[in-house]
């Protein structure tokens, strides 16, 4: 492998006010990182970073080199074109940002286009640049489709070494294969090395896997904050209000649309609430059935990446 240090630079400004925060905080930084391009129904981890970005206060710390990751044939940047010229070009951004809470407290977000290559070198530079920032604990965020329905609590599926940060949630399903992503790998080779890793999936409803669903976001959001003590409630408020229109929007269409429609979300809502009062009675596996397999599973997780890569293609 090549040296992973080639694929990113350090921002001079940044690093140096990571050190200056490591000295106030010397348990170490939390890491939060999402990548754009793969499964996240719902947009659950787009609208999380998105608001963060754009509702907290940040500095770059390091930047990668997309040049070397990005297929550009594959997604496209935007350019704009003005009368007889070119005027502008969005350049896809792959970097890591030092960001602070409502309370000041600093933390680090890692954003951007997923890479379409060199996994493994992207991996060991991510480790290069947990270990050079002292991060305690590593968060990743995302969406994955499920056969539940809206008018329910959002369910979540946490992993990675430190699920136990997230309690109370149960083991949906013992083993199952699903199209890779750097964001898996990144965990992976994360918990190989030694350190403290989250991740948070977020159940949203099949039929809207397509489309903004806040109340995932939301939910993951919480238990991000939770787990990790953060402080964000600007963001939490603003995904909350978002809920509350999706909300009845969706409504609003369940109510004008077919009695197949109408008839699938109650065959949800039927079977979320056997398997919740099963589990309240502590006896989940007397009714498997209504479980997803993992075969299942997989299934839903390769139609929903064939169905973004056939928009995006």
């Amino acid at each position: 492998m090549r040296n992973p240090r080639d694929l990113y630079e350090w921002e001079r400004s940044g690093l140096a006010a990571i050190d200056a925060a490591r000295d106030r905080y010397s348990a170490g930084l939390v890491l939060l990182y999402h990548f754009e391009g793969y499964i996240d129904a719902g947009e659950t981890g787009d609208q999380i970073i998105e608001r963060l970005l754009e509702g907290l206060p940040r500095q770059p710390v390091a930047r990668f080199d997309v040049d070397r990751l990005i297929d550009y044939r594959a997604r496209r940047p935007l350019l704009t074109f003005e009368r007889n010229r070119w005027t502008a070009y969005d350049m896809p951004r792959l970097e890591v940002n030092l960001v602070r809470d409502a309370t000041a407290t600093p933390f680090l977000l890692l954003s951007g286009p997923e890479p379409d290559v060199e996994w493994e070198r992207f991996t060991a530079a991510v480790i290069q640049i947990v270990e050079r920032l002292g991060v305690r604990l590593s968060v990743n965020f995302h969406g994955i489709p499920m056969g539940v329905p809206h008018s329910r609590p959002v369910g979540i599926t946490p992993h990675g070494n430190r699920a136990d940060l997230v309690p109370g949630h149960g083991v949906v399903f013992e083993q199952a294969q699903v199209p890779g992503s750097a964001e898996s790998l990144v965990e992976f080779r994360l918990t190989e090395a030694g350190h403290d890793v989250l991740g948070v999936a977020a159940h949203v409803p099949h039929y809207v896997a397509r489309s903004p669903y806040p109340d995932a976001a939301l939910t993951a959001l919480e238990a991000i904050t939770a787990a990790t003590g953060l402080v964000l409630p600007g963001i939490a408020q603003g995904l909350r209000t978002a809920a509350q229109r999706t909300q009845s929007e969706i409504e609003r269409q369940i109510s004008e649309g077919n009695d197949e429609l109408v008839s699938l979300v109650r065959g949800l809502e039927n079977q979320y609430d056997a398997v919740a009062g099963a589990e309240s009675r502590g006896n989940l596996v007397a009714e498997p059935s209504q479980l997803p397999s993992a075969e299942e599973i997989g299934q839903e997780f390769e139609r929903f990446l064939a169905e973004r890569e056939g928009e995006t293609g």
